[in-house]
C-alpha cells in the first residue's frame, strides 16, 4: 500500500471516528461523576477509595468570547511558506487581551515552535492542517525533561509551558512529518551500537516531540488529530489537572517511528485521558517518574490519573508504567478500553537503577485481539537500554553533561531498587494472543506483591509464567491455549492462583485447574 493510500485510508477513519465526539469538550469542563461501583475486582482485602477520581482533569477553560484570526497577522494557507511568526504574534496578542480563541483559515500552514499562553484555545478547526517545519532550528532548544532526565532538548511543535486554563482544540490535524527524525535515529542507533552506546543514544538524537505541556494546570488537548511526531506524541510533564479528550494520534504513516509514544503523562497529577485513539510505535499511554539518579533526585511521582473509553492499534501497550519510575506511580484507573494489535494490555517496567514503586494500579473492561500479551511485568527490563556503561576508550574524555548525568552511580544501590505492589487487573476478554502473562521479580527479596486478576477470559498460544511473587491472586481465570497447565510457576508465596484451562482446537482434553 501506498504511503497516499495509507494516508487516505486513516484520515477517513480519522473522521469516522471524529463524528463519535460531537459536542464533546470546549463547551463544559463538567466529566460524568465515576460509578465505581459497577467495577469488579475479585475478592480483595478491600474496596478501593477512588475519590480522587473526582478531581481529575482541567477544571476551567478559555474564554471563547474573544476571536482572532492569525491571518489577520499574516499566517498564509501555503504549506512552502513559514508561517511561525504569524500565529506566535496572533497568539501573543489574544493572550495580552485577556484570552480567547485564536483561529486559522482552512488550509495547510507550515510552521516551527508554538507557544501557547494562558487563557488561549489556539483551534485548529476542520479543515486546517499544521504541518511541523522538518528543520530542528526551527525549534528552540531548552532545558526540559527527556526520558527520565532533565537535558536541553528542541521544543515540541505545541508547547504549553509555565501556563494556565490554556488549550488546542478542533477537529483539524498537526502534521509533525517526523521521517526525518526517524532515519536519523535508526543511522545513529547502528553507529552507537557499534561503539558500545547504545545506552544513550536516544539522549544524544535530538527529535522534535508533538505536543509539550509542563510546569502547568488546567490544559485541555482535544478532538484534533496528531500524526508522524518525530519522538514522543503528546509529553505533560511536571503539570497538574490536565485533560487529554478525543485525540486521534497516528505515528505509522510512512514509515516506522521509533520513540514515537502517544502519549506521556509525565511527574504529573490529576490527569483525564479520555475518547482517544492511538497508533503509534511505541508505548501507547505511558506514566513515567523519571529516571535513576536524576529522576530520584527531582522525586516527583504520576499520580490520581483516569483513562477511559479509549482505543489503541500498534503500540508498546496500551497502558505502561515505566521503565522511569523513580518519583513513584501511583492511583491510577483505566477503564473500558480497546486493544487491537498493541504487543501489552498492561506493562509495568522499570530497572534496578530505578527506584520509586508502582502501585494502586487499576484496569478494567478490557477488549483485546492479535496483543502479544495480556500482563507483563518486569524491575530489569531491557539492560541494554537500561543501564549505563562508559565504554573504556571513552574514559578520561571530557563527557556531554547529559551523559554524566546518565553514568551518575545510585548510591546505596539498594535505593535504585523499584517495587511494583498493590495492581489490580479485571474484566478482560482477549482473543488471539500469543502470551497470557510474563511476570516476575528478581529475588526472594524482591517480590512482585499484592496482584489481583479476576475475570479475565482469554485465547492465547502460551500461558506464560508467574515468578517471585507474593500474594499473587488469579481467580475467575479462563485460558484456552494448547497445552492445559502449562504455566510456569516459581519462587511464589502465599498465593492463590486458580487457571480454569479451556478446550481449544489443538486441545482435545478436559477442562483443567491448576492451583498453587
Amino acid at each position: 500500500m501506498t504511503i497516499n493510500n495509507q494516508y487516505f485510508n486513516y484520515m477517513k477513519r480519522r473522521y469516522t471516528f471524529s463524528l463519535l465526539l460531537s459536542g464533546a469538550l470546549l463547551f463544559s469542563c463538567a466529566h460524568p461523576r465515576l460509578d465505581t461501583n459497577n467495577f469488579e475486582w475479585g475478592a480483595i482485602p478491600q474496596q478501593p477509595d477512588f475519590s480522587w477520581t473526582e478531581n481529575v482533569g482541567s477544571r476551567q477553560l478559555p474564554d471563547s468570547s474573544t476571536v482572532v484570526s492569525a491571518n489577520s497577522f499574516g499566517a498564509v494557507a501555503d504549506s512552502t511558506v513559514l508561517s511561525t511568526d504569524a500565529i506566535q504574534k496572533a497568539i501573543d496578542s489574544c493572550a495580552l487581551s485577556g484570552g480567547g480563541t485564536v483561529t486559522l483559515q482552512p488550509g495547510y500552514y507550515l510552521t516551527g515552535a508554538l507557544f501557547v499562553k494562558s487563557g488561549v484555545n489556539l483551534q485548529i478547526s476542520k479543515g486546517v492542517t499544521l504541518i511541523a517545519c522538518s528543520d530542528i532550528h526551527c525549534y528552540p532548544e531548552f532545558r526540559s525533561r527527556i526520558a527520565g532526565i532533565e537535558m536541553v532538548w528542541p521544543a515540541a511543535v505545541i508547547n504549553i509551558i509555565g501556563e494556565e486554563k490554556a488549550s488546542v482544540s478542533g477537529e483539524g490535524t498537526l502534521d509533525c512529518r517526523g521521517k526525518i527524525f526517524w532515519d536519523k535515529y535508526w543511522a545513529m542507533r547502528k553507529e552507537y551500537e557499534a561503539k558500545g552506546l547504545r545506552w544513550i543514544v536516544d539522549y544524544d538524537c535530538k527529535r522534535v516531540r508533538g505536543i509539550l505541556v509542563e510546569n502547568s494546570s488546567d490544559v485541555t488537548l482535544s478532538n484534533f488529530t496528531l500524526m508522524r511526531t518525530g519522538f514522543w506524541g503528546c509529553q505533560i510533564l511536571y503539570s497538574d489537572h490536565c485533560t487529554v479528550d478525543g485525540l486521534i494520534i497516528n505515528n505509522n504513516i510512512g514509515g516506522r517511528g521509533p520513540s514515537t509514544d502517544g502519549i506521556d503523562i509525565d511527574s504529573s497529577t490529576n490527569i483525564l485521558i479520555e475518547n482517544c485513539e492511538i497508533d503509534c510505535n511505541d508505548d501507547n499511554i505511558c506514566l513515567k517518574a523519571g529516571r535513576d539518579a536524576d529522576g530520584l533526585r527531582v522525586n516527583r511521582p504520576t499520580e490520581n490519573v483516569v483513562i477511559r473509553n479509549c482505543t489503541v492499534h500498534k503500540g508498546g501497550g496500551l497502558i505502561t508504567c515505566g521503565s522511569e519510575t523513580s518519583g513513584g506511580i501511583r492511583n491510577v484507573l483505566a477503564h473500558d478500553l480497546k486493544a487491537f494489535g498493541t504487543s501489552n494490555v498492561l506493562q509495568l517496567k522499570s530497572a534496578m537503577t530505578r527506584g520509586g514503586i508502582i502501585e494502586n494500579i487499576y484496569i478494567t473492561r478490557v477488549e483485546a485481539k492479535n496483543v502479544r500479551r495480556i500482563f507483563g511485568a518486569d524491575p530489569n527490563w531491557n539492560p541494554k537500554y537500561s543501564y549505563s556503561t562508559l565504554p573504556e576508550n571513552y574514559k578520561g574524555k571530557e563527557l556531554p553533561e547529559h551523559w554524566k548525568v546518565m553514568l551518575t552511580p545510585v548510591i546505596p544501590s539498594e535505593k535504585g531498587f523499584p517495587h511494583f505492589r498493590n495492581i489490580y487487573l479485571s474484566q478482560v476478554k482477549a482473543s488471539n494472543v500469543q502470551e497470557f502473562i510474563s511476570i516476575s521479580g528478581t529475588s526472594d527479596s524482591l517480590r512482585l506483591e499484592n496482584f489481583y486478576l479476576h475475570a479475565i477470559e482469554a485465547q492465547a498460544q502460551k500461558a506464560g509464567m508467574i515468578r517471585f511473587t507474593r500474594n499473587f491472586n488469579a481467580t475467575g481465570i479462563k485460558l484456552a491455549v494448547p497445552e492445559p497447565c502449562s504455566m510456569l510457576l516459581e519462587e511464589n508465596e502465599q498465593n492463590n492462583i486458580r487457571i480454569e484451562y479451556m478446550k481449544t482446537a489443538s486441545n482435545q482434553n478436559t477442562v483443567e485447574n491448576q492451583a498453587n
